[in-house]
């Protein structure tokens, strides 16, 4: 019987091809994602994506994500509009297919520094006169993720060199950012969601500013893959990107989802979910003028060693939010 049966099944590919057969198959893709508040939401595709099995992995930051994608660990990644750059300027093949969730950045001063929110005048004086008396402000971010990078390009345009009058503390783990204010090892932070409410509600910092006034505007995360992905489970990746919208969709319309998963994944209670919330924003669309512009701002602040505009309008592909969506990449921030 089983002779028989082997028989067939050699007919039938010769029939067919082997192809029929191996598409046939569930497509299976891993997914990596970072562990902040408008990341988290990422771990629910697994149970939204259709036609297409996803291991879904959690890691501790945006920087972890992109080493695992490059390095061939993960095949679909959310990171962000800045990993997507540092990742071009190293020569890695990415490729972006759809946007997620901006937003997510907030910037909070230590009590004894008595900052006015808002204030940038009086950022300035502060920044001039600490650096004067030979002990420059500390502030601190995780160096090379979405936060990092808005500040630095909002200290820039209000003419404070973050490379020259401040003191940056790395901290990676956004996590440990409370602890560092907490302990008075640094004057400022600009840190992610929902870590900054819960800077905001443990009273371990104050609100300054949101840094949104630069290049890259409130865009954070992006959806990434590598060519070599698409050639060989183009579906699969669809069906990831088809499930991002959806769930983009359905966040947009009802909050409570995201609170629990932010909850279940990270510890920290309702009310610092539902605070985290109010800075973000559901977004599939790939904005490919600001992503040169972010390109730009990156180089001048050395963060990238070289124009890579050709290489970033080269490596986006709304093909796959063209067909989530049933809309136009022109409608889809081409």
């Amino acid at each position: 019987m089983r002779t028989i049966l082997r028989l067939g099944l050699v007919l039938m590919a010769a029939m067919f091809g082997t192809s029929h057969f191996a598409s046939a198959q569930t497509a299976k893709i891993k997914l990596g994602f970072a562990k902040c508040a408008h990341c988290l939401p990422m771990s629910l595709i697994p149970g939204m994506a259709k036609n297409v099995e996803v291991e879904a992995t959690g890691f501790n930051s945006g920087n972890d994500v992109l080493t695992a994608l490059v390095s061939k660990s993960i095949d679909v990644a959310q990171v962000t509009y800045l990993h997507y750059i540092t990742a071009l300027d190293k020569g890695f093949d990415v490729v972006a297919v759809s946007g997620q969730i901006n937003g997510g950045s907030e910037c909070l001063t230590s009590a004894k520094l008595n900052l006015p929110p808002e204030d940038w005048a009086a950022f300035k004086a502060t920044v001039a006169k600490a650096k004067s008396d030979g002990q420059p402000l500390k502030v601190a971010a995780s160096r090379g993720n979405a936060q990092d990078i808005h500040m630095r390009g909002a200290f820039l345009k209000q003419g404070v060199d973050p490379n020259k009058d401040i003191q940056f503390i790395n901290i990676p783990n956004p996590s440990d950012h409370l602890a560092a204010l907490q302990r008075g090892e640094v004057d400022m932070i600009c840190t992610v969601e929902p870590f900054a409410s819960q800077v905001r509600l443990a009273g371990a910092g104050k609100h300054f500013v949101l840094p949104y006034d630069q290049a890259a505007g409130n865009l954070t995360n992006l959806i990434v893959t590598r060519s070599d992905v698409i050639a060989s489970q183009r579906a699969g990746v669809q069906a990831v990107v088809t499930a991002v919208v959806e769930l983009d969709n359905k966040l947009i319309a009802d909050k409570a989802p995201w609170i629990e998963v932010i909850n279940k994944l990270t510890g920290l209670d309702k009310t610092v979910a539902t605070e985290a919330l109010k800075n973000a924003a559901p977004d599939p669309a790939i904005h490919r003028a600001q992503t040169l512009a972010i390109a730009a701002m990156m180089r001048d602040l050395k963060y990238i060693s070289k124009d890579i505009s050709a290489e970033a309008e080269k490596n986006i592909d709304y093909s796959f939010i063209e067909q989530a969506t049933g809309k136009s990449k022109n409608d889809l921030g081409y």
